[in-house]
């Protein structure tokens, strides 16, 4: 019997490698649900490749754009994921970019029997309430970062109380040991990464060092192990995704090809990603090269400084960063900021007396309070 598949974010980069992965293998995986909020001609085609049941999406523009087209292929357009009725998902595939994945991914759970999450925004920021829906209704979950995929790999079954440190590696960016004038710097250099193909977000997060700040509180959070656990090493092969350290002196590591078919693969099929073996030379050319490894240097990359404020190291803290970042890099894609004020403006943000008090006087009760918080820093910021 096929598998059952639902895809939040479908025309994302996440979206569209979990399609390739699933095209070769028909046979065994029906895909029922996609969602895109504005690619409307990449959701069409995709919509023609695998003729889901149903397509989610909010945006009325785009539900103007498509509703001839799913009403011909008789495809339900919905756009409240609880209007789902009578359907259990096998895997759901949550990559949502920003916090507007988090709704949807709460949601999605009581549908899902398993879900592969990519959208570190909504674990940041509500993975209390994730946490939560996936133990009422029975839902198993696999991070599908490779980072944390690693991570999820090499300490199963492993006592963490042994576990020393874990490092998670990152590549430096597109900037990593070049001179160049950051000030000058263009969102079109910004995304340009070295070695993945990824989305807008998380490319500018990668070059300024967000994106592992980022990575690290959200391993902290999955995993229920401490911030001071973690740390980063730049390494610009891209190779090595995790090293965990243990205290009786030994060490692991998680190397894997940058593509991020291997951990969605992993994931998708609970086993070795053996569908695609025609790269299996470069795999062995690859562990010819030398791993490089760096100690982040704080001047280049100030954003390491956000793991030092304690004050700020929590669940209410974890949103404002999160919120306050997100609200950052939208403006610098849009020009309103340069390069550097990403980061300088958060610093200066997080260590805000009004801020501060904020936190102090507001508590996280329920989801609508993570949308409050996000408010707050968006009118702080404006």
């Amino acid at each position: 019997m096929k598998k059952k598949i639902c895809i939040l974010g479908s025309t994302g980069s996440i979206g569209i490698t979990t399609l390739d992965i699933l095209l070769k293998d028909k046979k065994n995986f029906d895909v029922v649900l996609l969602s895109a909020n504005e690619n409307f001609k990449l959701l069409l085609k995709q919509a023609n490749i695998f003729k889901p049941k149903y397509i989610y999406t909010n945006n009325l523009i785009l539900i103007n754009k498509i509703k001839n087209f799913c009403k011909n292929k008789k495809i339900l357009i919905i756009n409240d994921i609880n209007s789902l009725k009578n359907i259990k998902f096998d895997i759901t595939v949550s990559a949502i970019s920003g916090i507007a994945g988090l709704i949807p991914t709460i949601n999605i759970i009581k549908f899902s029997k398993k879900i592969l999450i990519a959208n570190k925004e909504s674990i940041i920021c509500g993975w209390r309430f994730i946490n939560k829906e996936l133990i009422k209704f029975n839902c198993s979950f696999v991070p599908i970062d490779s980072e944390h995929f690693s991570i999820f790999k090499l300490i199963k079954g492993q006592n963490r109380d042994f576990i020393k440190k874990i490092y998670l590696t990152a590549s430096g960016g597109p900037f990593f040991k070049k001179k160049i004038n950051l000030k000058k710097v263009t969102p079109s250099q910004a995304i340009k990464h070295p070695n993945w193909k990824m989305g807008k977000k998380i490319s500018i997060d990668s070059a300024n060092l967000m994106n592992k700040i980022l990575e690290i509180i959200e391993a902290s959070l999955i995993f229920n192990i401490p911030i001071n656990k973690f740390s980063i090493l730049v390494h610009p092969e891209s190779l090595i995704h995790a090293l965990i350290e243990y205290n009786n002196g030994l060490s692991t590591m998680m190397y894997h090809h940058n593509n991020m078919k291997i951990p969605i693969s992993n994931a998708i099929y609970e086993n070795f990603y053996a569908k695609d073996r025609n790269n299996l030379s470069d795999y062995v050319k690859q562990y010819k090269n030398r791993f490089s490894f760096y100690k982040v240097n704080e001047k280049k990359f100030p954003a390491i400084k956000i793991l030092k404020i304690k004050s700020i190291l929590n669940e209410k803290g974890f949103i404002l960063i999160n919120s306050v970042n997100e609200i950052l890099v939208n403006r610098y894609i849009n020009k309103y900021i340069q390069f550097p004020d990403i980061v300088n403006k958060l610093l200066n943000i997080l260590q805000n007396k009004d801020i501060k008090n904020y936190l102090i006087n507001n508590r996280i009760h329920t989801i609508n309070n993570v949308f409050k918080v996000y408010n707050f820093c968006k009118n702080q910021i404006l």
